[in-house]
């Protein structure tokens, strides 16, 4: 698959691919959701392999215009809004609801690109309005598919429990076996009275930072061929 990403500004990590691929255990179909879709990676992944009727929103114009071009480019089929999700309003309800939000905190030294800054940290989409505003969005028993910082994982877990999402799963990525982890992924879902399930860690690494064979898979299931362009 190929997309466009801008030169300069954010562009889509490995956080990304390993969330596709996360997803992708829970054969999404019926109504896609991506928040904050940014280039529209996620979405553009998932709507390529599974049966899905996809929106995606941004805040952003310049973000919007990337995704709404690399579904083009891979003749596939969407509705784009430019919109805070907060307000956002529709009467559709989704079956799964899917965000790579920003995670970083705001104490620590932020970056002057507005794109980038608006990608990354957090105060620029809250845990608890991103989690209230899936919640409000979702259908009965949609599940929403998301990462985020490990290090909040105690926080995030308390605002889904307040919002009546069940975090039916989690799987926490470390970029090696002996470090900390980096980002959980997380599927919550709607009417659920599941009790969680923790799955084995995503190691992406070995000793000789070589990928090991399950972050390989990953990537090679994604088969993105990024191009940066100014749009």
């Amino acid at each position: 698959m190929f997309l466009y990403q801008p030169k300069e500004g954010y562009r889509y990590n490995s956080d990304s691919i390993f969330l596709y691929d996360f997803i992708t255990a829970f054969s999404p179909k019926g109504r896609l959701l991506d928040i904050g879709c940014g280039v529209g990676i996620l979405s553009l992944l998932l709507s390529r392999d599974f049966a899905l009727e996809t929106t995606i929103i941004d805040k952003q114009e310049s973000m919007l215009s990337y995704a709404k071009h690399n579904f083009s480019l891979n003749g596939l089929k969407v509705e784009a809004v430019q919109e805070d999700i907060d307000i956002f309003e529709t009467d559709n309800r989704f079956e799964y609801i899917v965000s790579n939000p920003p995670f970083y905190d705001s104490s620590v030294t932020q970056s002057e690109n507005t794109h980038l800054n608006i990608a990354r940290y957090a105060h620029h989409m809250p845990i608890n309005i991103l989690v209230h505003a899936a919640k409000r969005l979702l259908a009965p028993r949609g599940y929403f598919l998301f990462c985020y910082d490990a290090k909040q994982v105690d926080r995030v877990l308390q605002v889904l429990r307040e919002a009546k999402l069940n975090p039916e799963q989690l799987r926490f990525v470390h970029s090696k076996v002996d470090r900390e982890a980096k980002i959980v992924m997380i599927a919550a879902r709607a009417g659920s009275k599941s009790m969680t399930k923790v799955l084995p860690p995503l190691i992406v690494f070995d000793g000789e930072s070589q990928y090991l064979e399950v972050s390989k898979k990953a990537f090679e299931k994604a088969d993105t061929y990024s191009i940066k362009a100014d749009r």
